[in-house]
């Protein structure tokens, strides 16, 4: 006898997480008005139609049910044309209270028979449906007068005859109310389900840019300690032979290298993967760093000269991220493409609110080096080093330039705003 397995534990994968309950969404209660309205507006137009030939059989002197004469017949005529107008009170409601109107009138013109009780809910009809405000308050108006003038109101006014005129005002009234609460709320969810829209695009919006922060910070962190340890490697390779010794400080600097990679990485994803409250949180590299920095690019190349020129305490904190990773990327696309004989030189000058960055080396282009300045839409081997240094420069409301200089070498440089910020 086989058994089903749905119901087993091994059915659900082992790192599956437990489906939560789904709570239903709240619906407001809808009555048999709106889930079968044809249906309903039939059974109303069927028994204002019995409930008008029971009125008149009881009131007048003649016994309508018996189509005793012609008038009779042209009555009940009026009476089924009247009622069953109903039909169409939601998508023609002036209309259908012309009708009704226009029978009544006829009627009380000299037809053995009374009004049509349809016109009670057709006057409610009017104020619910009608969209048109001028067309609902002419329809009203008219049944007003009528009803007026056939109580003798004007002439001699009765409670009764006030009443039956009050009762045609309420009617209206009530589903005139009853359409402005229906936009009210239908305006509040429309308004609702923009907010919905707009929280989920700005959403949207803000992981694009949260992702496109990261990819760029992943870029020079990646770019520049892995070009770091490229080049360490390969002249580790190039003399263990003749001096081991040395080539053993080489794979130590790649590991060096390596470990702070790993570093800023785990920092990096951090972002998108929220640690325990004890985890240490790395600060960004700021402009106390570039030394650092530096050091470690002259285990590279022998020549590289770092001048600093004004006060950079009271840089922004932003303005300090960017440089020191335009800097950064700079010094990458030297170890790129540049021979380790070639001389480098870093300048960053603080000075009237603005601070300028200059990367210039003097060595030989690779074929796959730009030779003049880099566009976002043209990247030479579509790299994104230029266009992430641009990038930052103008977010921050600055400009930069990168390109080949007269007699030779490649310069970056970049101009941005102190912000005057203390950090």
């Amino acid at each position: 006898m086989k058994t089903s397995s749905l119901n087993t534990p091994a059915s659900n994968p082992p790192n599956a997480s437990p489906e939560l309950p789904k709570i239903p969404v709240w619906q407001p209660f809808r009555g048999p008005f709106e889930r079968w309205p044809h249906l309903t507006d039939l059974l109303i137009a069927l028994l204002m139609f019995l409930l008008t030939l029971l009125l008149w059989s009881r009131g007048g002197s003649r016994e309508v049910f018996t189509l005793q004469n012609l008038w009779d017949v042209i009555a009940f005529q009026f009476a089924f044309v009247g009622s069953f107008a109903l039909l169409w009170r939601r998508t023609h409601p002036w209309q259908v209270q012309a009708v009704i109107l226009g029978a009544t009138i006829l009627l009380e013109l000299g037809l053995p028979a009374d009004g049509i009780v349809a016109m009670a809910v057709s006057l409610y009809s009017l104020g619910r449906y009608e969209a048109n405000t001028r067309a609902s308050f002419i329809g009203v108006i008219a049944t007003l007068v009528f009803v007026a003038f056939d109580q003798g109101i004007p002439v001699q006014p009765t409670a009764a005859g006030t009443v039956t005129v009050m009762l045609v005002w309420a009617l209206w009234y009530i589903g005139r109310r009853l359409r402005f609460r229906g936009e009210y709320l239908r305006l509040l969810e429309e308004r609702a389900k923009y907010l919905e829209r707009e929280r989920t695009a700005e959403s949207e919006r803000a992981v694009a840019a949260e992702r496109t922060r990261i990819a760029r910070e992943m870029h020079d962190v990646v770019a520049h300690q892995v070009s770091l340890m490229t080049v360490q490697a390969g002249a580790a390779r190039a003399i263990s032979r003749n001096n081991p010794q040395a080539a053993s400080e080489a794979m130590a600097s790649v590991e060096a290298a390596g470990r702070q990679a790993m570093t800023e990485m785990r920092h990096l994803l951090g972002v998108l993967r929220p640690t325990s409250d004890d985890t240490a949180l790395t600060p960004q590299p700021d402009l106390n760093d570039l030394p650092a920095l530096i050091d470690k690019v002259r285990q590279v190349f022998s020549e590289v000269d770092f001048k600093t020129v004004g006060v950079l305490e009271t840089v922004a904190t932003s303005t300090a991220l960017a440089t020191y990773r335009i800097v950064q990327e700079s010094l990458t696309n030297v170890i790129k493409h540049v021979g380790a004989a070639a001389r480098v030189e870093v300048n960053v000058r603080a000075e009237h609110g603005s601070l300028t960055i200059r990367v210039r080396d003097d060595g030989k282009t690779t074929g796959d080096r730009p030779m003049v300045e880099t566009t976002f839409d043209e990247q030479p081997g579509g790299g994104h080093g230029i266009a992430g240094m641009r990038e930052r420069a103008e977010l921050l409301g600055g400009h930069l330039y990168a390109g080949a200089v007269d007699g030779g070498g490649f310069e970056v440089y970049a101009q941005l705003p102190t912000g005057m910020v203390k950090r």
